[in-house]
């Protein structure tokens, strides 16, 4: 990494010592390494591709601020975090939402690294390079989902506190959703930014 890459080595280094500071006592260390097997295989991931395939500051921030969220959800548990003790005690909620924010931060956070790559990559261009990233993201949402059920199934007790269904028959499909939201809420803005943009160039 060269200078210009500085931000980089700020936010590396931030999360690193996040991460570090969250992983001591958790509420349930069960869940939190079932949380973590997640982030650990994603940033393993960036740091093979990485060479090859350098993605830019503003894909590397937005990744790091949704793996700040996920770190933090995974320290005190989706359920039980310090926001949804909030929630519940000032609007009299029965559910904690902390997950369902996280799942709009999914769309909203991960829709543009993915088209980066895949107009860079994958050479996609106009309409295409917008709507892609929505249907990769959705796709990720609901292969996830999948994979906690998986969870759930097998690890008994623990995984169904991991998936954090909270007696919600519908709740794998209202996450999926969020995710879907957040990524067309990113692409739209991304579309009309750039729109908006180039008609201020052309004037």
């Amino acid at each position: 990494m060269g200078k210009k890459q500085w931000p980089l080595y700020v936010m590396i280094t931030v999360f690193v010592v996040y991460w570090v500071f969250m992983a001591i006592t958790p509420t349930d260390r069960m869940q939190w390494l079932m949380e973590n097997i997640l982030l650990v295989s994603v940033i393993l991931v960036l740091l093979f591709t990485y060479k090859k395939f350098p993605l830019s500051q503003l894909s590397y921030l937005f990744i790091f601020i949704f793996l700040c969220f996920h770190t933090y959800g995974a320290h005190y548990t989706y359920q039980g975090t310090p926001f949804d003790v909030w929630l519940k005690g000032a609007f009299h909620t029965h559910r904690s939402y902390y997950d369902r924010v996280v799942h709009l931060l999914f769309g909203l956070l991960w829709a543009y690294p993915v088209r980066e790559w895949l107009t860079r990559a994958g050479g996609m261009r106009g309409f295409w390079s917008y709507a892609m990233p929505v249907a990769v993201v959705f796709g990720i949402s609901a292969f996830f989902e999948i994979i906690e059920m998986g969870a759930a199934y097998v690890a008994g007790q623990v995984g169904q506190e991991y998936v954090g269904m909270q007696g919600d028959v519908f709740d794998s499909e209202k996450d999926m959703g969020l995710g879907l939201i957040g990524a067309l809420i990113s692409m739209i803005l991304l579309g009309w930014n750039r729109k908006h943009g180039e008609t201020k160039l052309a004037r």
